[in-house]
Formats: C-alpha cells, sequence, structure tokens
C-alpha cells in the first residue's frame, strides 16, 4: 500500500490564499465599489471644471474610467497645476502697487486714438486689445535706450554712483565674481551716501556661485532678501517658482530692465570664451513708475516691508516720446499674459515680425501664430544662438523647429560668443524687451517683468540691430533639419517630450 506524502505547507497556503481574500473582500464589494465610483466621479468633476483644453480633458475621462483606481491617483499626482495652485497661495496679501491712482500720464478714450494715429488703425487695435489682457494703461512720454554689453554694466553702475535718494535691485543671477563685487562696492557706497537700498535675489540665482554674494550684501550692510528660499534640497515644486526678473530704478525715475543678470559675462571686459551677448535698457518717463511697483510688490511679499511715498515713487515727468506698459507675469497671475501678448502681436502684424531668443521651445499654440502669420504674407525672422548654453534646450529646440520652418518662417543662428537677447519687434513701431524666454518656464513656471513700447524710432532703430545679427548669422533651412541622423533625431525627440519642464 503506497502513502501520500502530506501536502507542502507554502503550496497549501498559497492554494487557500486567494479564496481567504475572496471571503475577506466579497462582504465590501459593493462598498468598494460604490467608493470607487464616486472617487472616478470627483476626479472626472475636477478634469471638466478645470481642463481649459478639450483634448487633455477627454485624455484624462477616459484615463480615469478606463484605468479604475490607477487614474485618479494619477491625474491628482500629474493632472493638476500645483505651480499655479502654489503661485496663488503664496500671494495672499492685497497687492497695494496694482492700483491707477499713480498713473498720472496714462492714455484714456479718444487719447489713445490721438497718440497712436500716426502708427496706424493696426497698432491702436494692438494696444487696447494689450489693455484688455494686462488690465493697464500706455504710459505716455518716456524714453528708451537701448544699451549693449560694452554700455549697459557702465551706464547703470554711474547711475548708482550718483543715486540721492534710493535704489532698488531684483536679478535672478547676481554672481560673486569681479562684475558681482563691482556692484557690491558701488551699492555699499550709496549706503553710506544715506541713500534708501533695497536689493530681491532669486534663491537659485544667487547659488549660481559659490560663496554666495549674499554674504557680500551682508556684510557691506546692504538691505536685501532672498525671493523664495530653498531650505531643503527636495523641495523642487519652489525650482519652478523663481522670479527671473531683471529691474534695477534709481531715484524713482530712471529704470533699467532687459535680459542681463548681473555676472562678469555680461561685463564689457568679459573674455570671448565667457562673454554673454544681451540688450539691456534705460528707460525714464512715467513708465518708470510700473518697474516700481513690480518691484515694490515683489519686495514686500518676501520682506514684508512696504515701499512707499516719494522716495519710492516720486513725480515723473515726461522725457520723450515713447508709449510704454509694463508686463508683469508669472504663475499667480490669472491670466496666461505673457502668452497672450505674443499671439496678439502676432495675430496683428501686417509686415514683419523679428524675434531673438537664447531658447526657443513655443508650444503648438505659438508655432500655429507665426504660421498663421507667415501664410498672411508677414515676414518672419527667429535669431537662435547656433552653440546654446543649455544642451538639452538646444535639442528639444532643434526637434520643432521644423514645424515653423515648413511654412515659410526664418531661422537664423548667431555664432558664438552665446547671444542671451530678449526681444520681439513687430511691424515698425512695436517693441517688446524683458527677461521672458520663449520656453514654458518663463511663459509658465516663473515671474518675469517685460516692456511693450508703440514707438516707430525705437523699433527701427532695434530692426537695425536685429538685422546685423542677421547679416553674420548662418540661416537653418528645412534641408539642414532634414539631413540630421536617425540617431540625433531620436535624442532631440526625446528632449523635446522634457520641454514643458525645461
Amino acid at each position: 500500500m503506497r502513502f501520500r506524502s502530506p501536502p507542502n505547507t507554502v503550496t497549501l497556503s498559497l492554494e487557500i490564499l486567494p479564496d481567504m481574500l475572496q471571503d475577506l473582500i466579497t462582504p465590501w464589494s459593493p462598498a468598494l465599489t460604490a467608493l470607487l465610483v464616486v472617487v472616478d466621479l470627483f476626479t472626472t468633476g475636477h478634469a471638466i471644471l478645470n481642463k481649459r483644453d478639450t483634448r487633455a480633458a477627454i485624455a484624462w475621462v477616459g484615463f480615469i474610467w478606463l484605468v479604475p483606481i490607477a487614474g485618479s491617483l494619477l491625474y491628482f499626482l500629474l493632472g493638476i497645476n500645483r505651480v499655479r495652485r502654489r503661485a496663488q497661495s503664496l500671494r495672499t496679501y492685497p497687492r497695494f502697487f496694482r492700483t491707477r491712482h499713480f498713473d498720472t500720464t496714462q492714455l484714456t478714450g479718444s487719447d489713445y486714438d490721438a497718440a497712436l494715429a500716426d502708427l496706424g488703425a493696426t497698432m491702436q487695435r494692438l494696444a487696447r486689445t494689450m489693455e484688455g489682457i494686462h488690465g493697464s494703461l500706455l504710459q505716455a512720454g518716456n524714453h528708451v535706450t537701448p544699451l549693449n554689453r560694452q554700455t549697459a554694466y557702465p551706464t547703470m553702475l554711474d547711475a548708482i554712483a550718483n543715486s540721492t535718494t534710493s535704489i532698488t535691485l531684483m536679478s535672478y543671477i547676481f554672481d560673486n565674481d569681479p562684475t558681482g563685487r563691482q556692484f557690491v562696492e558701488a551699492l555699499s557706497g550709496a549706503v553710506q551716501r544715506g541713500v534708501a537700498v533695497r536689493v530681491l535675489v532669486d534663491d537659485i540665482g544667487a547659488k549660481y556661485t559659490r560663496p554666495s554674494i549674499v554674504r557680500l550684501l551682508r556684510k557691506a550692510r546692504i538691505p536685501h532678501a532672498i525671493f523664495l528660499p530653498r531650505f531643503a534640497p527636495w523641495s523642487f515644486p519652489y525650482a519652478n517658482l523663481r522670479n527671473h526678473r531683471k529691474v534695477l530704478i534709481v531715484d524713482g525715475n530712471v529704470g533699467f530692465t532687459g535680459g542681463m543678470n548681473i555676472r562678469h559675462g555680461h561685463s564689457p571686459d568679459a573674455t570671448n570664451v565667457r562673454a554673454i551677448e544681451d540688450l539691456h535698457f534705460r528707460v525714464t518717463g512715467p513708465v518708470v513708475r510700473q518697474f516700481q511697483e513690480a518691484f515694490a510688490e515683489d519686495w514686500h511679499f518676501t520682506d514684508g516691508e512696504q515701499l512707499l511715498g516719494i522716495t519710492w515713487f516720486p513725480p515723473l515727468a515726461a522725457t520723450g516720446g515713447s508709449l510704454c506698459r509694463g508686463i508683469l507675469a508669472g504663475p499667480d497671475e490669472t491670466k496666461e499674459n505673457l502668452r497672450w501678448t505674443i499671439q496678439a502681436a502676432l495675430a496683428c502684424a501686417n509686415h514683419r515680425v523679428a524675434i531673438v531668443t537664447p531658447y526657443f521651445l513655443p508650444d503648438s499654440d505659438l508655432i500655429t501664430a507665426l504660421n498663421m502669420a507667415v501664410m498672411r504674407g508677414t515676414v518672419v525672422d527667429i535669431v537662435l544662438p547656433r552653440v546654446n548654453n543649455q544642451r538639452l534646450v538646444e535639442w528639444a529646440s532643434t526637434a520643432i523647429r521644423w514645424q515653423v520652418l515648413e511654412r515659410g518662417c526664418r531661422i537664423w543662428l548667431t555664432e558664438p560668443p552665446f547671444d542671451h537677447t530678449k526681444l520681439m519687434l513687430l511691424d515698425d513701431a512695436w517693441t517688446m524687451f524683458g527677461s521672458a524666454n520663449w520656453d514654458p518656464r518663463s511663459l509658465r513656471l516663473n515671474f518675469e517683468f517685460n516692456v511693450e513700447c508703440y514707438d516707430r524710432s525705437l523699433t527701427q532703430q532695434l530692426f537695425q540691430i536685429v538685422d546685423d545679427k542677421i547679416q553674420r548669422a548662418i540661416q537653418l533651412t528645412q534641408a539642414d533639419v532634414d539631413a540630421r541622423s536617425l540617431p540625433l533625431k531620436l535624442r532631440d525627440g526625446l528632449a523635446r517630450l522634457l520641454s514643458p519642464y525645461l
């Protein structure tokens, strides 16, 4: 007689386990099912109400119901714009400086038509569109002077040296290098003369050099603050909410803004290897008050101090013929101000558009706007550096250039030194300059400050600067893009997938 060996305990456990789980879960199945349905319904409702893009809403709703539990979890992790929510929650204080009582020279009603009459009906429509986007009116009587790498820092340092009442400076990058220390020395001298000084530096930008420039500011007893300090290296969301603005205001009546940080590469004596080409702008006139309002708002948020009174906001007289408006943009805004500004300008373009930017990663809407301008007969010139200082950005940008080349946009690649200029010109009368790039980080994730100007003379002067760049540049063609090898195309395509975060 043969005896069967006893069953293996592990095997028996595995055989019994599914039945045990089923016995445990079965009584709860109706409740769990109801809970899952409620969660999916709630998630679906959130996607329907908050996703502006219909395609994105449809995709998320389908994913939520086709992949129960996981779909809802992924939506809450990836589908909600926490950058905007975080930014808006940070700005819980009243915005004291976004008022109109300061704007003694802004244009209203028929004054718009009178001031813009010689610029044509197109500029009148564009000005009114921009008013709707930004909620502020144009400032008349301004003078704008373009500055390059040879003239910008000497002009800024001279203004600081001759200041008498106040200096406000905010910069994304403030390096501890020969140029940074030169600015600290000038600011320290102003403090010793009794000038009221405030310096605001972004926390990420302050750490581009070690030791940080903050140590020198503290040692020189220069009042300063750090924008959104990151106390922990894993606090990744703060990497998005950066203050990318670059603004200097002296005595409340002279403003500087553009693409230049405070670092030696922008200095006239920087070596060719380290040099960074750029444009900055000296501005006088009533619009400088909007520069100061932008600084005062960021300073109040960071430090808690309100900058009010004649020391910071003196009366401003007309100094020229430019009609200007300051453009505040950031993830805390209820509208995508910069994106709408660019789209409105492209929609109004009749003859020529020139774009100079170091980082060119437009989304599908901006690509469409560029192509529509070309198809209307507008010449669109896009000037980019041939060698970028951000390799991933360069690869991602290369992957999408065919989308504008195929419709007739012209892309020009400038030789080193690296060109950091941020400029947009329209027809013969409209200019926009400031801190923003043509990439998702500037258009969606960071705080930016730009200026739009309606001035025929200024626009023609800047078109000449752009044309000089184009004459020295290499034109990129569709054939050049198509000639890349398959490995390079795959590399660039993979980099493009990261473009929303670059």
